[in-house]
């Protein structure tokens, strides 16, 4: 349902991340903020990205996906300014707000890229855009957001063409003895049961299951971080992988959209070796990126918000 007022400008929201090795060290002081890391950690982060050249797709994904919807758009004859702002590394939020503002954006909708919602996806999000807001005074637009997307039957069917891709590498033998295995992020309990964020993962594995005809599948996390002390959701996918009962895994990372750092090492080298190790044939499902059906979810929102 479109929101009262039309929207004349959209502002992509993401994570952010290092385009160069030299930016790897700063952009994780950034993600930090002050909070305290055992140093052997740190650089065990750094490392991840040293394997992965350096750097991480984030930036060029998110671009990718920003430069697809405005071809949707023109297609839908809507036609407002799609910028990209990242709350970890350029462009900021805060920077691209401005030019907004600066273009004469007087309501902009904000599509934060995360699918389901929590603590750490949304509402930090929610929160540094209000702070460049503030900065921005009288000058600022109003900021609205689409309601929740995570069971849209576009992102859904999107999501199961992904598992289609990794399905289709296999024989039909092996095919039909899989394991369908979803991940997402792990974020602290409390956080969780704060929030809709396993439930929208579940509501939204469901759907794909069923599109896909699949009746048994389970869900793991991935991707841990904080003290070793706190409880954060399980299963993680490492354990998943070691206690599965089967030969075939297909790995489907509903929880991310596009292929970053926490996908491409944590499931492609670190989760794929603990594969091997128990003799399991894993393979990943790519995420929906820049998939048509995915970018036409996105067009279809921005219109009923531009109209």
């Amino acid at each position: 349902m479109a929101a009262k007022g039309k929207c004349d400008a959209v502002l992509m929201i993401g994570f952010g991340g290092p385009t160069r090795a030299d930016e790897v060290r700063p952009f994780l002081d950034n993600v930090l903020r002050g909070r305290p890391i055992p140093r052997e950690r740190y650089e065990e982060v750094v490392h991840h990205y040293d394997l992965l050249g350096g750097r991480s797709p984030y930036n060029e994904l998110t671009m990718r996906q920003a430069a697809a919807l405005r071809t949707h758009l023109q297609r839908k004859n809507v036609h407002v300014p799609v910028a990209v702002g990242m709350r970890n590394w350029t462009p900021y939020i805060s920077t691209s707000l401005r030019a907004l503002a600066d273009s004469a954006a007087r309501r902009v909708l904000a599509f934060i890229m995360a699918a389901h919602r929590s603590e750490a996806s949304f509402e930090r999000y929610r929160a540094t855009v209000n702070d460049a807001l503030a900065e921005l005074g009288e000058a600022a637009p109003e900021v609205v957001y689409p309601e929740s997307w995570h069971d849209d039957p576009l992102f859904v069917s999107a999501v199961a063409s992904r598992a289609r891709e990794a399905l289709s590498r296999l024989d039909p033998p092996e095919r039909s003895r899989a394991r369908l295995i979803f991940t997402a992020h792990s974020i602290p309990l409390a956080m969780a049961q704060a929030g809709p964020y396993v439930e929208q993962l579940k509501q939204s594995a469901r759907i794909v299951a069923a599109d896909l005809g699949i009746d048994s599948w389970q869900f793991a996390y991935q991707s841990r971080s904080g003290s070793p002390r706190d409880a954060w959701l399980e299963p993680d996918i490492k354990e998943t992988l070691r206690g599965l009962d089967a030969k075939t895994a297909i790995v489907v990372p509903i929880g991310f959209l596009c292929d970053h750092v926490e996908v491409l090492y944590d499931l492609d080298i670190e989760a794929a070796q603990v594969a091997r190790d128990a003799g399991i044939r894993m393979e990943r499902a790519p995420t929906v990126g820049d998939h048509p059906l995915f970018i036409e979810m996105m067009a279809s929102i921005v219109a009923a918000h531009s109209r």
